[in-house]
């Protein structure tokens, strides 16, 4: 009987590994895991761990590993169908009826499978042969050491086009056809696929070889590429498959991390240099396939792509394609290695340690696209800034998490505004330099602190309320405005509420609006915080269309104030310090500034009031 993978990743997904576990083995909750001394072996402390999101269990001591499968044939003792049996009976699944035509595909696997190996061995005595010096003088030239070379089955393939073939006459040419190690071509005689190259087996999870990469050792012959792998078969496919899954999986356990390269051999660099953790896809784009292998071993893994354009324009598409699929605590990091160099290079250079100092500080994956989308273009024009803006909201797009989504636009807003709307910096006050204040400089108190009060005047006052009130009435503004509101630093924690509502995706309705209000204690804001101020807005029979423009007016005040307010705090201070011309001029500036802002705001919320002293009711 032949069970699908997919049929069996269906009963793991239904099975609570730490519940079968713990029947026979007492454990102990420890954070996302649970641990207890291992069944396996004897032991005083515990390095047994069993993780049920991951859906497998572990032991540090003496390395057993499995799943709720592995679990019963070698705990239990059951054989393989047995112990699937007795899941599935647990699960509620039946288990398949034998497929006569799934068992052909077994048995054509099986005979593939043969194949591969038989072609493995092959191309490794083909190594050792005179024609396989320019493959041996290739691996010298890369210092790979012998058991480096021995542990990854570096092989040649003979430059005859019948070579494999005559070596492998057991099996039938059609079947080395269909394991990718032959081409056939209409009308012609099929012929080797690999050809005059360095070979390297790639393995499934469980280590059996199911295609080959293979590099060219002719530097001068430009009509051919530099890699190729098997095609697709049925053993080998590209996008499920990662190259060192087999060695990197258990080493990622120890280290608690993986590394995605770009290529085969630097995956081999790596593994040469001691970090044996390292995978590549092979030669595409990450595939969805491939994130959900690479979270199965790892929460956060590293990207580690090399430092020219290439290399980060591989990055972004693996952040493109994780996107979409990114789920609580669940991402990637990225590495940025110099300039025109692979790893293999850097440790060459530089040593082992220089590129675990890089590893060790990744870049996040939102960063990454701030970065990537800041260099992009230009940024010399207020439109070239927003399309800047533009990009970073179509990557948040593109995440489905609503969580994650509202965060990532969250964050990304903020660099955006911090770097398109950078705080002006005062031009410092030199001795010499003319003054438009009086001559005599004031020094009595009474003025000092009729000063410092203009200064902190307002900083809570009806202006806020209003605004508040305006929002709940027109509740759709609030997306006009967010980020304006979301970086002024308004103090009132009403304001907060609302963005986050607008950034959880919560529908834009005044009752809503209201209720998320209430639900975090804060009250809506009544007709008494702001009865001095008679906004248009805040009137029953404002028009619609001119309501909206003089919320805005307001809305642009409210941001700027807190600015000049501090401003002003500022200037104050100094001038209390030293009671210098400059100082006194600075603060005398600063509050001339202010009194015209508070001309504004009174001629604002009186000019356009449909009706003195009317008020908007919110309900």
């Amino acid at each position: 009987m032949t069970l699908s993978p997919q049929w069996l990743d269906e009963l793991r997904a239904r099975i609570s590994l730490s519940g079968v576990i713990g029947r026979t083995t007492r454990l102990t909750k420890a954070g996302h895991e649970f641990k207890a001394c291992c069944p396996f072996h004897n032991e005083k402390s515990p390095s047994f761990t069993v993780n049920d999101q991951k859906g497998f269990y572990h032991c540090f001591g003496c390395g057993a590993h499995g799943d709720a499968i592995r679990w019963m044939t070698d705990q239990r003792g059951l054989s393989f169908m047995d112990a699937v049996k007795e899941l599935a009976a647990e699960a509620g699944m039946e288990v398949p009826a034998p497929d006569p035509r799934a068992a052909q595909r077994a048995e054509q696997q099986s005979s593939l499978h043969d194949v591969m190996a038989a072609a493995q061995d092959f191309y490794r005595a083909q190594l050792d042969t005179p024609e396989g010096a320019k493959a041996r003088d290739y691996l010298a030239s890369r210092r790979f050491d012998a058991h480096t070379m021995e542990r990854f089955g570096f092989g040649y393939s003979p430059g005859g086009r019948q070579a494999l073939k005559t070596a492998l006459g057991q099996f039938d040419d059609a079947l080395l056809i269909e394991a990718g190690l032959r081409i056939a071509v209409d009308d012609k005689e099929p012929y080797d696929r690999f050809r005059s190259r360095l070979t390297m087996p790639i393995h499934d999870a469980r280590g059996r070889v199911i295609g080959f990469a293979a590099r060219i050792l002719d530097a001068e012959k430009k009509d051919a590429p530099k890699y190729i792998n098997s095609p697709d078969t049925p053993l080998f496919d590209k996008g499920r498959t990662l190259f060192n899954l087999h060695r990197a999986a258990p080493a990622s356990r120890s280290s608690g991390r993986v590394v995605v390269v770009e290529g085969q051999m630097d995956v081999i660099a790596l593994a040469a240099a001691g970090i044996g953790e390292a995978v590549a896809p092979m030669g595409t784009a990450l595939t969805e396939r491939q994130l959900d292998m690479l979270w199965r071993m790892t929460e956060v893994p590293i990207l580690c792509f090399d430092g020219d354009a290439a290399g980060q324009r591989a990055a972004m598409r693996a952040a493109a394609r994780a996107l979409p699929l990114l789920r609580p605590a669940h991402s990637l990091k990225i590495v940025r290695l110099p300039a025109g160099m692979d790893p293999d290079d850097l440790i060459k250079r530089d040593g082992v340690a220089a590129l675990e100092r890089l590893l060790a500080e990744p870049i996040g994956l939102l960063e990454l696209i701030w970065q990537h989308e800041r260099d992009a273009a230009p940024l010399a024009s207020p439109e070239d800034k927003a399309g800047l803006k533009a990009r970073l909201m179509a990557h948040v797009e593109t995440i489905a998490d609503p969580d994650i989504k509202a965060l990532y636009r969250r964050d990304l807003t903020e660099k955006f505004s911090s770097f398109a709307f950078p705080p002006r910096e005062e031009r410092p006050w030199q001795p010499g330099r003319r003054s438009t204040g009086p001559a005599v400089v004031p020094r009595d108190a009474q003025q000092l602190g009729r000063l410092q009060r203009a200064s902190g005047a307002g900083a809570r006052d009806a202006l806020s309320a209003a605004v508040l009130a305006g929002l709940l009435r027109y509740p759709g503004e609030l997306a006009v405005h967010a980020d304006a509101l979301a970086h002024a630093p308004l103090g009132d924690p009403r304001f907060a509420a609302l963005v986050d509502a607008l950034d959880a995706g919560q529908p834009l309705e005044t009752a809503a609006l209201a209720t998320i209000l209430a639900e975090r204690g804060l009250a809506a804001p009544g007709p008494g915080e702001y009865a001095s101020l008679r906004f248009g807005f805040l009137t029953e029979n404002a028009a619609p269309e001119a309501a909206r423009a003089d919320l805005a007016q307001a809305i642009a005040l409210l941001v700027e104030r807190p600015a000049l307010d501090a401003a002003l705090a500022e200037a104050t201070a100094r001038f209390e310090r030293d009671l210098s011309e400059g100082a006194y001029a600075e603060q005398q500036r600063l509050l001339k500034r202010k009194l015209e802002f508070d001309s504004r705001l009174r001629q604002m919320a009186s000019a356009r009031s449909a009706a003195p002293g009317g008020t908007a009711s919110l309900d």
